[in-house]
């Protein structure tokens, strides 16, 4: 189920995957190099955007369209630093942390991390299930309630590789720009009058309050740590012109997938400022009401249809993108990896139960106020992922000749202090209304000291690197090889065959026994699993306990026959269990076992017994694929 992984690389089973040196100089390569900026882009255009885009353009027309273009600048400055990260020192930023703070701080920023994600995933689960009762009428609390399947989705696309699920993104994106573009057109805008959006005007305080909304919801944190692991999908020459050139195809890679983005929230807000703001309809900032909406001003009931399609995909897109996050953050942070149907079940409940707590409690009337919740949770983490990454890339003894210039230090930590002070005056805001209002005495002490905590450990981490010169160690191009120390070929003294007792255990033997050349101990195992097994453990006596009992004996006997020591032994209950437990008692120093080679959903109903068992024994396993 779990392991504690010591050294690995980030996301490790799509690392290095593809294999950007097999590729002809010319397009072929060039497109290798695409794809990671894409998951990352669907961060910038889910479902918790929405509400603040259809709030701009429904309150102001066009003019807070330069907003939307100084964040997606602001993205890209950032990403681009993270994607530099992942490439030069092929850390991911949790690891990156994990090397530099301390235990505690690192905690801190790993239980930060996860609030973050599962703030994220619950605004997409509330995206998803309102898109669904927009389309089918289907309540939102089941909507939410089976949003929990999309577990299964995503374990089949990461059986399929990396390319497959940026190309499965990708199409998602795809539908999402399709839609709006279409609904642009029904819409018929005014270009000319959308061109004066481009400059840089705030008519009201309640400008500014949704400026710094559109703002804080734009860059997410859990974005940063996907990018950084991303980029290490693909396997680069570690040259200086190697990185060089990845480097420079990431930039590009992530230009053109965030001008989708901005397209996408741009054309929200433009439709917004169409349909609504032209109409008189300024108050309309909520999803559904803008859904409703839609048919009667555009005259089509396709509008609708596409706005809730648009949704939908926007949802599924960013959900699956998250949980990689997840496991990136739970991975670099801890060091521990579970299953990835596990890692994503457990983020979407955390999501999924308080939607339908308050859904069932308040009803559906609050579901947008949960929406806002969830964005300002993110906006209140985004300090805490931005802050440490600048430092990194910043840093001449771990970045080398890649360490960014002076002035892109300058924008980074310019942007930085944009950002924090709009989320901190977002949540300043927020608390001065509950202290204004509420007489709770405990919730405003909680308040008080859950925010003393949390600017404390924003200035530790701002100012760690001035009095702290622990560092990671420098960038190697070429890993120092001293050449090969003497060789000591081991012998096998004792060596464990687990058998499933199917048309392959005399390949499983013939593999053991030339491990052992002949000269060793052969234990041989079998696990009993009918009902009665599990239930009475070594008492059992049925039939299968007794067949299985005396298949054993005979394929010792055959053993002996051939001059061979061999010896049996019968486990029960549990397979991996009894396997690790049979191998510890009997100290044999290695194993030879079968793979059958199930994926997806088969590996979660068969079990792992191959990754369960290998994580407890410390001997050389041999895996035989059958």
């Amino acid at each position: 189920m779990r392991n504690r992984i010591k050294g690995e690389a980030s996301l490790s089973e799509v690392h290095g995957s593809v294999d950007i040196s097999t590729k002809s100089i010319g397009w072929r390569r060039i497109l290798a190099f695409f794809g990671p900026a894409y998951l990352v882009s669907v961060g910038y255009m889910d479902p918790g955007n929405w509400a603040t885009d259809l709030a701009g353009g429904s309150h102001f027309g066009y003019t807070l369209i330069w907003v939307l273009l100084m964040s997606n600048l602001m993205a890209l400055l950032l990403q681009t630093l993270s994607a530099r990260l992942g490439i030069v020192r092929g850390r991911d930023l949790a690891q990156a942390n994990r090397e530099t703070y301390s235990r505690s701080v690192n905690f801190m920023l790993y239980v930060l991390a996860e609030i973050a994600i599962a703030a994220c995933d619950l605004a997409e689960v509330l995206g998803m299930a309102i898109g669904i009762n927009l389309l089918t009428g289907l309540p939102l609390i089941w909507g939410v309630s089976i949003t929990v399947l999309d577990t299964f989705l995503l374990l089949f696309l990461q059986q399929l590789g990396i390319r497959k699920m940026e190309a499965f993104i990708i199409g998602l994106v795809a539908i999402v720009g399709l839609s709006f573009l279409i609904e642009i057109l029904m819409a018929k805008p005014n270009f000319g009058e959308m061109a004066t959006g481009l400059v840089p005007t705030l008519p009201n305080e309640q400008a500014l309050y949704i400026a710094i909304g559109i703002i804080g919801a734009t860059v997410m944190p859990h974005n940063l740590y996907l990018h950084s692991a991303l980029v290490q999908t693909r396997k680069i020459a570690r040259t200086k012109e190697g990185i060089k050139q990845a480097l420079k195809w990431s930039f590009i890679d992530s230009a053109i997938a965030l001008n989708v983005a901005f397209l996408v929230n741009a054309a929200i807000l433009v439709l917004a400022a169409t349909t609504f703001f032209k109409k008189g309809l300024v108050e309309v900032a909520e999803i559904k009401e803008a859904h409703q909406l839609l048919s009667g001003l555009l005259g089509s009931k396709v509008a609708p249809v596409l706005f809730a399609v648009a949704l939908i995909a926007a949802g599924q897109s960013s959900t699956i993108t998250g949980t990689l996050a997840g496991q990136i953050v739970m991975e670099g942070y801890l060091r521990l990896r579970i299953n990835p149907w596990m890692r994503r079940l457990i983020t979407r409940l955390l999501a999924i139960i308080p939607a339908i707590l308050v859904i069932a409690i308040s009803g559906e009337k609050e579901v947008d106020g949960l929406l806002v919740l969830s964005q300002v949770i993110l906006s209140l983490q985004l300090g805490f992922a931005i802050i440490p990454l600048i430092h990194f890339v910043s840093d001449k003894k771990t970045m080398g000749d890649f360490t960014i210039k002076p002035i892109v230090q300058v924008a980074a930590w310019l942007v930085t202090v944009v950002l924090v002070y709009l989320n901190l005056r977002m949540l300043f805001d927020q608390v001065s209304s509950f202290f204004a209002t509420s007489t709770n005495i405990f919730w405003k002490v909680l308040i008080i000291a859950g925010g003393a905590t949390f600017l404390g450990l924003l200035v530790y981490i701002i100012f760690y690197p001035f009095f702290n010169k622990r560092a990671a160690g420098s960038i190697q191009l070429h890993k120092q090889i001293e050449g090969l120390q003497k060789l000591t070929i081991p012998s096998y003294k004792k060596i464990a065959v687990a058998l499933d007792f199917g048309e392959h255990d005399d390949t499983l033997l013939s593999h053991a026994i030339g491990q052992g050349q002949g000269n060793a101990e052969y234990l041989l195992i079998h696990v009993v699993e009918s009902a009665s097994a599990r239930l009475l453990g070594q008492e059992s006596d049925d039939f299968e306990t007794r067949n299985d009992e005396a298949r054993l004996q005979s394929y010792v006997q055959q053993l002996h026959d051939q001059g061979l020591i061999a010896t049996s032994h019968l486990g029960f209950r549990d397979r991996a269990g009894e396997i690790v437990r049979i191998i510890k008692e009997s100290k044999a120093d290695m194993l030879v076992i079968g793979a059958h080679r199930h994926s997806g959903i088969k590996d979660w109903l068969y079990g792992e017994t191959i990754n369960s068992v290998r994580h407890e024994l410390k001997i050389p396993i041999l895996v035989v694929n059958l």
